[in-house]
């Protein structure tokens, strides 16, 4: 199976819903609710046991998703994700040993940084896009508004409790290549087969442009 390049995962999505599956049955219709509000690409958490199941329903569900995993916190989170089929990989933090093993597994990744310092680090270990997290807290938009002089070279996808009023705020910045957002599909409409919303959430998302 061929996985996509970071390049192509980025000119798909302005948006990248954040997603954590509780229960198998939901997976499925979900992925179709995304799809069907035009969504290309969705990070799925690997946060419940059944994450890896689950981000094979929603692949087979909809197959033209680009479905990447995401909290990806260890050498062995990465390279069992790569295995089960993970299009790309997002971690909340970086570390040495998991960069490495997040770049040995070929994948396109998504590693997390919160400071110009980790920023910097992670750009020396070889990454070309790094996931600000968390965005809102760890100082939003005025923060990467001032790391874009002094790191000019480097790219974010900014996570982390960005509503789907300030996501245009973010996109609009120079060093912003995506976001990501749980307000796509937040936790009460999965649960609940809230599916229409999602689409109606999905196809806004789908809207906004860099």
């Amino acid at each position: 199976m061929t996985r996509p390049s970071l390049t192509s995962i980025i000119d798909a999505a302005s948006v990248i819903p954040v997603l954590t599956v509780e229960d198998m049955g939901t997976a499925a219709p979900l992925a179709k609710a995304l799809a069907a509000g035009g969504l290309k690409v969705i990070e799925l958490t690997l946060r419940t046991a059944i994450a890896l199941d689950a981000m094979k329903a929603m692949q087979d569900a909809a197959p033209d998703l680009i479905v990447g995993m995401g909290t990806v916190r260890t050498p062995e989170d990465a390279a069992k994700s790569a295995r089960e089929g993970a299009a790309f990989l997002v971690s909340p933090g970086l570390t040495p040993a998991l960069g490495d093993a997040m770049l040995a597994t070929g994948l396109a990744c998504l590693p997390g940084v919160a400071t110009a310092g980790e920023a910097m680090a992670a750009r020396e270990q070889g990454f070309e896009v790094l996931k600000f997290f968390p965005a809102e807290p760890a100082g939003g938009i005025a923060y990467l508004k001032a790391l874009a002089g002094p790191l000019p070279d480097v790219c974010f996808c900014p996570t982390g409790s960005i509503s789907r009023e300030r996501a245009p705020d973010y996109l609009a910045l120079k060093n912003v290549v995506c976001v990501g957002g749980s307000w796509i599909a937040e936790a009460k409409d999965i649960a609940s087969g809230n599916w229409a919303a999602i689409t109606a959430n999905a196809r806004a998302a789908q809207a906004m442009k860099r």
